[in-house]
């Protein structure tokens, strides 16, 4: 038995009544006949033939009736036209019921219904459309009735004039059906049942015997009416106002009291009628069409068995002509029915050319009859020709992988690509759409083989842009099988999209049900199991973890727009509120969509909450609305005193009060520190209250304060808490900004308060309060609180508030940003007072960084004398200042209400500085505990120079070294050197031999080239070294480091260039200039070359000046800025050492190694002896240096070869051990090519020279160089041997070893040349 196909699949059957029989249908309270005999479809158990005369029994066959003059009345309206009316009639239909079924929707309290209304009114419109369309053949009428009844006055003639009418149907409409006549003989009718026989007989004489004669009683009045099944509805005809096409008679004639379709027929003519029915169907219809579907058949294999070409080779041999059309089926009786069956009368109109093809005819006749094996290799024949035929391969096929690729053939076969499909494309989706849904059964439609929601949504997709109510509830459909088959966020985004489309036709309580739909879809998403251990991890709650949907938004505004217009106006505002929640777990947007929706969001609640609030009696005290987020960070807020200043690295802070702990226990008294951060009587004190704005939208809140209760009263009254607190009217908020609002308290009495909430005016409209209640920590006490996460109790904010006693207030004389330049000298001014009730009788000041000093009143005037030379004797220490103790004179106490100034010196040298931190320590007794204060002057410090600087070996004799110094200008501002002095242990500046004082402009360099010699006089130099191998020997042997300090030493300072301005640096100011800028250069050089030892043992390892260490100190000044300020420039070492560390280092590398078993330890000591071998006390290097000198000459070379006299100075540059060399002329060997094109030398005479040289001692070889030719010679071609020499003293005497050898050779680059031209000399006698 083949599967049940839909009704729009079946035959059609056209009636054309004539005047009486429709009159006596009236006069009977019946409807026409087409809608009579449709009453009797389906009709049961039918069985029929295939081609290969195999039964195939139908449990129900179903017919198609409709009046003839109405089809012939459709087709003759534009196709296009009636497709747009055929939507917009479906959608009225909706529209006009959608309340009431969601009505009985909503009463079935959340059960899933089996069948939807909307859905099965959308079938129902679908299937009962019956008028012929170009594109397919289903609703061609298969048979043509002509009804009369004996009631006329000549039935015959009726009949006759019934035959004659031209069928008015298009060309395109096929012309293959079946004439059939139809005579009711009424019981009351004129004529007697033995004429009426006599009449039939004619009829089947003359017109063929597809002939009835269909007797009724029609008893007047009618008889009670009879249920029968509800008729499908039909699109009204073009003009009309009826939502039906079977409103022409009465409303009582067809439907009851209760709504049910009627008949006013008895029983026997029911069963009359129920006869015809079948005989039509069995003996006249289903012939003819077995018939035609044979004689079809017959043409379709002979075409497929041969192809084209032998036809066109047939007509070139034989001449044939063309093929004639084929042939109109003839009736012939079969052989399994009866003979009087043998001559139909058919369509007597020819076939047009634009009729359909007969393959589809074929294809669908044998689909009706249940050849489905015909059916299917016509319709895939037709489908590979691109005729259709996709669309029913699904209905007929089993399922399979390929049906789904039939349906996408068969819709994209429908749409242009780019164009939007016409009204009539977008019905034949529809239908298609429809036909799948009810062909194919609803297990195989839905499963994940088919997936037929899908085919649902693609015929739906044809027409996105055009909002039509057909396309919504296709996609409405699609969404609730896929609900069935927990598809769940298919089915919420189909909702939503069907919902879209229906509110723009304004079909609101549909579009609310679907919005429903997709908003609890996605509300009950399916759970994600995960690891408890996990939410603890991130610290979330498992019930609120779940992430923001992108859909809710979606969903829900256009639900609360609908809420708000529907009269559900706190809903919408809990609705719109929801959003505004939603839009809070996203990130700050750059989009200005996303912004415009959010305030979009906004606006709409803004609009509903103040409807709500004007339209609602006592709103004030029923509200219940409360925000779903919170602009309070409860956990960034903090409380501000007046004596607080919080700017800046809270490390800054930490550092200074680690130097005044290491103070306090020099000096033998524990670091003790007052309670901070208390409050006083009458005095102001703020809570810094975080707020953050979660949403995308610029928000203001109002009445913005707090609430304050009392800590030790149990049950407050706000009104009697003893503080008045500041209410900011407005506060607005950018989008997704983060600010902190200071809100004012002051405390009438000394109170304990405790903070507890904040409360605003959202927008101005809703009032809300937060908790300002921290979470505490997380407990692990008990195995319990380990397992179930436990938490101490909430964290308040709680302020005492004390009466006024020591009390000190600080601030800078100006306040503004300092802008400086590197190495500049600014005064500062800090005014104290004593604000309190109690005088100050100790303050100390902690400055921190070493460029800041406390300005001593007592200091002695300068001399006015300018030595060339001074001594500055210096602990050698890279300790940081100690802090500096704040004179109260002129008594010994601050007393209370007291103000006065303290002068600072503030010394530029960090370019990273940001600030200058003060920390200001007091208190009113000995006994008592240290008071804090802390005071920030922010800073930024800019660099002025580019400085270059670099010694040499000095080619003069009564210098040493050159040291060469270049000050670039880079900055804007005309800068003037008016000062450079040098200071070094042991080298001094005797002279000036290139570069003055003098203005520096932006961008140009200016250059000095100094001399330097060793200082005669050194102190402390030899101590300083010893102290140093020993504390390193000590670190790297493991030893804990000796809290020992370096020794102190003298520096020898050098005015080399002296302005007009007097700088005398023996001055404590520009001592502590000179100490602090050599502190920050040893302490970063230090902490970059040893970073294994820790920097807090660096002063007791390192000094402050290196023995060998030369540094320059250049003054400036900006006079147009009125500005100035000196710049230390460090990190030259000058001599000759040799490597006085290399016994610390072997006796390491030498020793028994105690390894660790950690591979880390060991390579941090091998490291850390590395960076000691590679560490500027461990320099080794060649102590002789070697300079040529001679002069260009003039000879006569005609009385023979010049002999040239060449000087070589050896200086040695040790300042400790001695050296011999040897020095030997004409060397073959040279290091490297030249790129001059001078000739080598050649030495005569004496080419070994030997010495032995003291420190410091130089000694002059003289050379004579053979010139046999003029030119230009390069005074190269030697080499020397050094040994370097050390007494190493024993039991009787000393024993010199030698201690290092090296060997050196000219650069050729380097090396001196000599020119030497020939002069002719005469003889004048």
């Amino acid at each position: 038995m083949p599967p049940p196909l839909p009704s729009s699949l079946s035959p059609h059957i056209c009636i054309s009544s004539s005047p009486d029989l429709q009159d006596l249908l009236a006069a009977s309270s019946l409807p026409q006949l087409s809608e009579i005999f449709q009453s009797f479809s389906p009709l049961p158990q039918v069985t029929t033939r295939t081609t290969s005369l195999a039964s195939v029994p139908h449990k129900a066959f179903a017919l198609r009736f409709s009046d003839l003059s109405e089809i012939e009345a459709s087709c003759r309206e534009d196709e296009e036209e009636r497709a747009v009316r055929m939507l917009d009639w479906i959608g009225s239909r909706i529209n006009s019921r959608c309340a009431q079924w969601v009505d009985d929707m909503d009463k079935l309290s959340g059960k899933q219904p089996t069948r939807v209304p909307w859905w099965e009114e959308l079938k129902r419109c679908v299937e009962g459309d019956h008028v012929p369309s170009k594109t397919e053949t289903w609703n061609h009428p298969a048979a043509i009735i002509l009804a009369v009844s004996t009631n006329t006055s000549n039935p015959l003639q009726a009949i006759s004039n019934l035959h004659a009418r031209a069928i008015e149907l298009p060309s395109w409409v096929d012309t293959a059906y079946l004439r059939y006549t139809l005579i009711v003989h009424p019981k009351d009718s004129t004529l007697s049942d033995e004429e009426a026989g006599a009449l039939f007989n004619a009829v089947k004489k003359q017109y063929g015997l597809h002939s009835y004669l269909l007797s009724l009683d029609m008893p007047n009045p009618p008889p009670a009416p009879v249920p029968v099944p509800t008729a499908k509805p039909r699109l009204p005809l073009a003009g009309t106002d009826t939502s039906d096409i079977s409103t022409k008679i009465s409303g009582s004639s067809r439907h009851g009291v209760s709504g049910v379709n009627t008949l006013r027929m008895n029983e026997k003519d029911i069963q009359q009628t129920a006869k015809f029915t079948r005989e039509f169907l069995v003996m006249s219809l289903i012939p003819w069409m077995e018939k035609c579907v044979m004689d079809w058949n017959e043409n379709f294999v002979s075409n497929r068995r041969l192809p084209s070409r032998l036809f066109s080779s047939t007509r070139r041999l034989f001449g044939s002509p063309s093929p004639s059309p084929s042939p109109l089926p003839t009736h012939r009786s079969s052989p399994s029915r009866a003979s009087t069956y043998s001559s139909a009368p058919i369509s007597t109109q020819p076939a047009s050319a634009e009729s359909p093809p007969q393959q589809r005819r074929l294809a669908e006749f044998a689909t009706a009859l249940g050849d489905f094996k015909l059916a299917v290799s016509v319709w895939e024949t037709l489908s590979k020709e691109g005729k259709g035929g996709s669309d029913i391969l699904p209905l007929l096929l089993s399922p399979s992988p390929a049906i789904p690729l039939h349906v996408n053939n068969a819709l994209t076969s429908m749409f242009p690509p780019s164009t939007e499909p016409p009204a009539k494309i977008q019905l034949r989706a529809l239908i298609s759409a429809v036909r799948w849904e009810i062909g194919i059964d609803p297990s195989d439609f839905a499963n994940e083989m088919l997936e037929g929601e899908r085919w649902l949504v693609w015929a739906a997709g044809s027409y996105f842009k055009a909002e039509e109510p057909p396309a919504a509830l296709l996609l409405a459909h699609a969404a609730l099988i896929s609900s069935r088959k927990q598809a769940l966020r298919r089915a919420a985004l189909w909702y939503l999209m069907a919902a879209n489309k229906l509110e723009k036709c304004g079909i609101k309580p549909l579009t609310m049900y679907f919005l429903r739909k997709a908003h609890d879809i996605c509300k009950n998403r399916p759970k994600k199991e995960l690891s408890p251990s996990f939410w603890d991890a991130e610290g979330q709650d498992s019930a609120d973890s779940r992430d923001s949907d992108v859909m809710m938004p979606v969903i829900e505004h256009p639900l609360g727009r609908l809420m708000y217009s529907t009269g559900h106006v706190q809903d919408a505002v809990q609705t719109f509120l929801g959003l505004l929640k939603g839009s809070t777990s996203l990130p700050a947007s750059t989009n200005d969509a996303d912004s415009e929706t959010a305030e979009v969001y906004l606006e709409d609640f803004r609009i509903a909450f103040e409807h709500l609030r004007v339209n609602t009696p006592n709103f004030e005290h029923q509200n219940n609305i409360q925000l779903p987020f919170s602009f309070c960070i409860a956990s960034q807020s903090s409380l501000v005193f007046s004596n607080d200043n919080n700017g800046g690295d809270p490390s800054e802070w930490q550092k200074r009060e680690e130097a005044w702990s290491r103070f306090s226990k020099n000096r033998g008294t524990p670091p003790r520190f007052a309670i901070d951060h208390k409050a006083y009587v009458n005095e102001l004190f703020w809570v810094d209250l975080a707020l953050k704005n979660p949403l995308d939208v610029d928000i203001t809140l109002a009445n913005l304060t707090l609430i304050v209760k009392e800590s030790d009263v149990v049950d407050p009254s706000p009104s009697r808490v003893p503080v008045v607190i500041e209410v900011i009217e407005n506060v607005t908020i950018g989008a997704k900004e983060t600010r902190t609002i200071p809100i004012s308290l002051k405390a009438t009495r000394p109170v304990s308060l405790t903070i507890t909430h904040a409360t605003y005016n959202f927008l101005s409209l809703l009032p809300s309060t937060e908790s300002l209640a921290v979470r505490g920590k997380r407990l692990y006490d008990t195995l319990a609180q380990r397992q179930t996460p436990t938490y101490s109790p909430d964290v308040l904010m709680q302020v005492n508030v004390a009466e006024a006693g020591c009390r000190l207030l600080a601030s800078f004389v100006d306040d503004d940003e300092l802008n400086l330049h590197q190495g500049e000298i600014r005064s500062l001014k800090l005014w104290l007072s004593n604000i309190g009730a109690e005088p100050i009788e100790e303050m100390w000041l902690v400055a921190g960084p070493n460029n800041l000093w406390l300005n001593e009143e007592n200091e002695e005037a300068t001399s006015h004398a300018r030595p060339t030379v001074e001594v500055i004797h210096s602990s050698n220490s890279i300790e940081s200042y100690k802090p500096f103790s704040v004179p109260l004179r002129p008594s010994s106490a601050f007393a209370s209400g007291e103000s006065r100034e303290v002068s600072l010196t503030f010394h530029a040298l960090d370019l990273e500085q940001k600030g200058i931190f003060l920390l200001l320590l007091y208190r009113e007794t000995p006994d008592a505990p240290f008071k804090r204060l802390r005071k920030v002057q922010k800073c930024r410090v800019q660099p002025l120079f580019r400085i270059n600087s670099f010694a040499t070996p000095s080619t003069n004799l009564e210098e040493m070294y050159s040291l060469n110094l270049e000050l670039q200008n880079i900055s804007n501002s005309i800068a003037r050197i008016t000062h450079i002095s040098t200071v070094s242990p042991s080298w001094t500046c005797d002279s000036s031999v290139f570069g003055k004082s003098g203005s520096v402009f932006p961008l140009q360099l200016s250059r000095f080239i100094l001399g330097v010699n060793p200082w005669d006089d050194p102190s402390g130099c030899e101590a300083t070294l010893e102290f140093v191998m020993k504390q390193l020997s000590g670190i790297v042997h493991g030893k804990t480091v000796d809290s020992l300090d370096p020794p102190s030493i003298n520096l020898c300072c050098s005015h080399v260039i002296q302005g007009p301005d007097k700088h005398l640096l023996s001055h404590s100011a520009i001592s502590n200039f000179i100490h602090s800028g050599k502190r920050h250069a040893v302490m970063e050089s230090n902490l970059s070359s040893y970073p294994h030892i820790p920097p807090h043992t660096h002063p007791h390892i390192f000094p402050l000046f290196n023995p060998a260490a030369l540094d320059v100190l250049a003054f400036w000044a900006i006079p147009a800025e009125n500005r100035s300020g000196s710049i230390l420039i460090s990190g030259l070492n000058l001599g000759a050492s040799h490597s006085p560390l290399r016994e610390i280092v072997e006796s390491v590398e030498n020793a028994k190694i105690t390894r660790s078993m950690y591979a880390e330890t060991q390579r941090e000591r091998e490291e850390l002896l590395q960076d000691v071998r590679n560490s500027d006390w461990n320099m080794e290097m060649n102590p002789l240096h070697v300079s040529v000198h001679t002069n260009n000459a003039e000879h006569d070379f005609v009385k023979g070869p010049c002999r040239l006299r060449v000087r070589f100075m050896i200086r040695n540059y040790s300042a400790t051990l001695k050296s011999r060399f040897i020095l030997k002329l004409n060397d073959a060997t040279e290091s490297e090519s030249s790129s001059f094109d001078g000739q080598p030398a050649i030495y005569s005479g004496r080419l070994t020279f030997r010495a032995c040289l003291e420190p410091r001692q130089h000694s002059t070889c003289v050379a004579t160089a053979w010139i046999h030719r003029p030119g230009t010679y390069v005074l190269g071609a030697w080499s020397m041997d050094t040994e370097v020499l050390e007494s190493i003293p024993t039991t009787s005497n000393n024993v010199e070893t030698v201690r290092f050898r090296y060997t050196q050779k000219p650069l050729l680059t380097d090396s001196p040349f000599v020119n030497v031209r020939h002069v002719r000399r005469t003889l004048i006698q």
